[in-house]
């Protein structure tokens, strides 16, 4: 299964929940795969060390195979699961290449995204494979997007980012049809039960109230591992297995040929 996780803009916390998803799965038992795809503002390094010599950029720009740029960042109380991770090069040189590429080179990083897709799952066998992936519209998104079975929103309840996230469900989401949910992040407490929460499109996954010591207890962007009972690891495990449920009832293929078309209509 490939999630992307995406959002209208930044500051929703969506890097934070991709980091910590991926953990908890790893800590499942499960393969986790989690490759950042934010090439505007790579921030795994934060949490990450990259122990290869090449980074995500490198793959999409045909330098290497995945297998030099995936780092083994499994711990021991993982037990039996694994949880390899892709970064982004944060210098400033490799952003300012990434963001000069045209669109050619975006097609055929696409060619490359469902290439990995195929070996991610079916050679390197791994149960789940997260997608953190650029805020808006930008090309890295939209390839994740296409490339994902299914795509996580993170929104906060800022009426901007409702709005935006709503315009960009209608503009992007609905062109490539594809099985999308909402995570609802920031929300203020006496917000969490009221109708401008739960009419929220589309599907609401998962809802995690505004918590202000998130930024003290905070440990390298990994608070699920060290904090087992905060409110919100329990709101993320909720959300852990609405995704188990998608995965047993949800088979996906996604295919270069089927959505050239729709990208460039969407560009």
């Amino acid at each position: 299964m490939i999630i992307a996780l995406h959002s209208f803009k930044g500051g929703t916390g969506k890097t934070l929940i991709a980091l910590n998803l991926a953990t908890m799965f790893a800590k499942k038992g499960k393969k986790t795969c989690l490759l950042e795809l934010d090439f505007s503002a790579p921030s795994f390094f934060a949490t990450f060390t990259n122990t290869n010599k090449h980074w995500m950029n490198d793959y999409l720009n045909k330098a290497c195979k995945i297998e030099t740029v995936l780092t083994d960042c499994t711990t021991e109380n993982m037990g039996k699961g694994k949880l390899f991770v892709g970064l982004a090069d944060s210098s400033t040189e490799a952003i300012r290449d990434m963001a000069s590429k045209d669109r050619k080179w975006e097609i055929e990083a696409l060619g490359r995204l469902l290439s990995l897709r195929d070996t991610l799952i079916n050679e390197m066998q791994f149960d789940y494979v997260f997608l953190d992936t650029s805020p808006g519209l930008q090309y890295s998104s939209i390839n994740a997007i296409i490339t994902a079975d299914v795509v996580l929103i993170v929104s906060s309840m800022d009426k901007s980012d409702v709005d935006g996230t709503n315009r960009m469900i209608q503009d992007l989401y609905e062109i490539f049809e594809k099985k999308t949910a909402l995570i609802a992040n920031k929300v203020p407490f006496e917000w969490l039960n009221s109708a401008r929460v739960k009419n929220h499109k589309p599907q609401l996954m998962g809802v995690i109230p505004c918590l202000c010591d998130i930024p003290r207890i905070r440990i390298e962007g990994l608070i699920a591992p060290e904090n087992p009972n905060h409110e919100f690891t329990r709101k993320l495990q909720e959300i852990v297995r609405s995704i188990e449920h998608v995965c047993s009832s949800q088979t996906c293929t996604s295919t270069f040929s089927k959505h050239q078309d729709l990208i460039e209509c969407a560009r």
